[in-house]
């Protein structure tokens, strides 16, 4: 009985834990900052990966960016964003219980490739900036090529200081070691 409170006990520190680097990396997206570089990315990465309530694991990311949207303002793309993002999420989910740092600089590169593809097909499919040709679809790549090296700079920022904190605070803190590990430690 003892292990299994123990058990529960780490899984709630570790998921707050979890939960107030989230938090921070949100509050982050709304200071100033180069276009396209927050941690938005890289929190939902760190969110698939370290919530172990998928569900939970889906809608916290949701509800930062919904509450940064409110200080940075909302936009016609928000929902294409919103499920771009919560495709980070589910690349985050590859990476539990086996996080390297090949691992997530993979899933950290993937997240932001997806994001590019995703977010500028939709600018030229929903806004007028580009003509609905092949051309224009491409012009649209193109003019987005400069921010996508700020989604991925941003993205392998965050990536490292979310992954790279959580990380040292197991190491410094037993209570946040998986209780499978904490013999071995």
């Amino acid at each position: 009985m003892n292990a299994q409170i123990s058990q529960k006990e780490t899984l709630l520190y570790r998921t707050l834990l979890a939960l107030a680097l989230i938090v921070l990396a949100a509050a982050l997206r709304i200071a100033p900052h180069p276009w396209n570089f927050t941690p938005v990315g890289a929190m939902a990465l760190f969110a698939g990966a370290l919530i172990r309530d998928r569900r939970l694991a889906f809608l916290f990311p949701l509800l930062a960016l919904f509450a940064g949207d409110l200080f940075v303002g909302f936009h016609k793309l928000m929902f294409v964003v919103y499920a771009s993002f919560l495709v980070n999420v589910a690349i985050g989910l590859w990476l539990r219980d086996r996080r390297t740092i090949a691992r997530i600089s993979l899933a950290t590169l993937l997240g932001a490739i997806q994001f590019f593809l995703v977010t500028n097909f939709a600018v030229w499919q929903f806004l007028s900036g580009f003509p609905h040709t092949a051309s224009g679809l491409l012009a649209c790549y193109i003019a987005g090529i400069p921010l996508f090296w700020n989604t991925l700079a941003g993205d392998a920022f965050y990536s490292t200081l979310l992954f790279g904190g959580h990380a040292l605070a197991e190491r410094f803190i037993p209570s946040l070691r998986p209780f499978d590990r904490r013999a071995s430690a």
